[in-house]
C-alpha cells in the first residue's frame, strides 16, 4: 500500500496510522520517502500462547544479559537500521528515525534493551497504544540477545494487562516463539478490542529492575 511519497507525516497522523492498521516504511536507508503498508495475512504473538525453547528460558533465569527499558532509543533504532548477515538494505531511513524518535520522546515507543558489561548487545522498539503494542525491529550482537529482551517484552505486556502484541509479519525468526498470521479482518477486530482496552507499560517501574526468573514468572502466572 503505497502513498507516504514527500508528504509530511507527523507524529500524530502515525499513531492514527497505527490505529487503523497501517505502518511506514521505506524502500533503503537512503530513500527519503515512506510508503504505508497494511500486510494482508497481519502477523501475531499470542499473550497467552507464547512459547519459550527451553535452553533460552535457562539463559533467561540465568540473567546472562542486563535489561533495560526506554534507556537509550537512538543506540537501538541506529543497531536495528545497521546492515547484517542475510541483509544488505535496511527500511529504517532518516525520516524513519526522526519519526520514532518524536514518538519516543512523547511515550508512544518504547525499547527493551540487553546489556553486557556494559555494553548494548541487543533490543528491540515498538509502538504502544491502549493494550496495544505493534513491534517494529530487533537487532542482536550477541546470541540470544534479542531473544531474552523478546522475552522481556512479552513479560512486560502481560505483567501490564497487554491485550495485542503486533509483529507486522510472521517470520522465521519468530516461528519458534508461536507467531501466528490472521487475515486482515480478523486483525481490526482484535485491533479495535486492544485500543478500547487499557493497559500499564510501566507496571514495573523504569527504575526497577526485573529478574529473569520475575519474567518467566510473569509468563506463566494467570491473566484476568
Amino acid at each position: 500500500m503505497h502513498g507516504g511519497g514527500r508528504v509530511e507525516i507527523t507524529p500524530e497522523i502515525l499513531l492514527r496510522a497505527y490505529a487503523a492498521g497501517i505502518f511506514p516504511m521505506a524502500e533503503d536507508a537512503d530513500d527519503p520517502s515512506l510508503f504505508w503498508v497494511e500486510p494482508r495475512e497481519r502477523g501475531i504473538l499470542p499473550l497467552d500462547g507464547f512459547h519459550i525453547p527451553r535452553r533460552l528460558a535457562r539463559t533467561v533465569r540465568a540473567d546472562v544479559f542486563e535489561i533495560r527499558i526506554d534507556h537509550d532509543f537512538d543506540a537501538v533504532i541506529a543497531a536495528c537500521a545497521e546492515p547484517r548477515s542475510g541483509r544488505d538494505k535496511t527500511w529504517i531511513n532518516a525520516r524513519i528515525r526522526r519519526l520514532y524518535g518524536q514518538l519516543f520522546d512523547l511515550g508512544h515507543c518504547h525499547t527493551v534493551e540487553a546489556y553486557r558489561a556494559g555494553r548494548l548487545v541487543g533490543g528491540l522498539y515498538g509502538v504502544r497504544l491502549g493494550a496495544a503494542f505493534f513491534g517494529e525491529s530487533m537487532f542482536h550482537r550477541e546470541r540470544d540477545a534479542s531473544k531474552v529482551a523478546l522475552v522481556h517484552l512479552v513479560a512486560r505486556l502481560r505483567h501490564g494487562g497487554f491485550r495485542l502484541l503486533d509483529t507486522q509479519f510472521a517470520t522465521e525468526h519468530l516461528a519458534r516463539f508461536g507467531v501466528i498470521e490472521i487475515p486482515r479482518n480478523a486483525y481490526r477486530r482484535l485491533l479495535r478490542d486492544a485500543l478500547d482496552a487499557s493497559a500499564d507499560w510501566l507496571a514495573w517501574p523504569l527504575d526497577r529492575p526485573v529478574s529473569g526468573a520475575e519474567a518467566l514468572a510473569a509468563l506463566q502466572a494467570p491473566r484476568t
